[in-house]
């Protein structure tokens, strides 16, 4: 299934380099975290509903990058196919349009190794995988699906969990997806004031947000939160805990601790850095 992304109309809210062709994006995908991620890049004004009653349109007209994602297509989701898929071009989408980057997430593991043949085919110079659950992507797949696309000259990144995505030099094109699109592992600045005895969050801006868009929820709940460690890591939590993280709560073997939590010490590092920077 592709989704009529083109239907909503946020275009106005484009925040892109102008020096450059736009990046272009294709998902291919099973199951909701895609389509987190997608509704946060196209900013559609019914996806974050985090502070209910109390939303102040933090996000929205912003900035939105529906002209850069080409298409987004949905494979039957992994339950619903045979354990061992001997053919598995014939669940693979029978047409991919060609872009900059591929991201894929929630596949049948048989399709995620036949991915990189497909999309390279079509002149995709990237692929982004996204481990927000290790049983999806344990770590023996990743590595085989790294060697692929080694193998086929494709840039490739496995981000676990995705906002811990960052630039780096020997991958330009996934480098421009953090850069450009401004999503990965979030970037903040955040300005104090003093309030009593102590130091109060006075104002936060989001210059990068981890892709799911929860950033903008937890910049915005720690507003008038004292600057003391216990007062702010219980702000930061919750915060990140309300959105929800979607990452799972099962302890991961490599990392020896769930993603989950992993998503919560990148915020609350970051949220330290700009304080520390402010």
């Amino acid at each position: 299934m592709i989704l009529p992304l083109a239907t909503i109309d946020l275009v106005s809210g484009l925040n892109l380099v102008s020096n450059k062709k736009e990046l272009s994006l294709v998902f291919i995908y099973s199951g909701e975290y895609a389509e987190r991620v997608i509704r946060n890049l196209i900013n559609d004004p019914s996806f974050c509903k985090s502070c209910d009653l109390y939303c102040d349109f933090c996000k929205y007209n912003i900035y939105s990058y529906v002209r850069n994602i080409r298409a987004a297509i949905e494979l039957p989701d992994p339950s619903k196919l045979p354990a061992f898929i001997d053919n598995p071009e014939k669940y693979m989408p029978k047409k991919v349009p060609k872009a900059d980057l591929c991201i894929a997430s929630g596949l049948h593991k048989d399709l995620f190794l036949e991915l990189p043949h497909r999309i390279q085919r079509v002149g995709i110079k990237g692929l982004i995988v996204p481990i927000e659950d290790f049983a999806e992507v344990p770590s023996g797949l990743s590595k085989q699906i790294e060697e692929e696309c080694q193998e086929l000259g494709l840039e490739n990144a496995f981000p676990k969990p995705f906002c811990s995505l960052e630039p780096a030099e020997d991958k330009p094109t996934i480098s421009r997806f953090v850069t450009e699109l401004k999503v990965g592992r979030p970037l903040l600045e955040i300005s104090t004031v003093k309030r009593g005895k102590y130091e109060v969050i006075a104002s936060t801006t989001v210059r990068r947000s981890a892709p799911c868009g929860s950033t903008w929820y937890t910049a915005k709940k720690i507003v008038g939160v004292e600057t003391r460690r216990e007062s702010l890591y219980d702000a930061v939590a919750k915060a990140h805990h309300s959105y929800p993280c979607t990452a799972t709560m099962k302890v991961d073997p490599e990392l020896k601790e769930p993603i989950l939590h992993v998503g919560g010490y990148i915020i609350r590092e970051e949220v330290e850095k700009a304080l520390e920077q402010g």
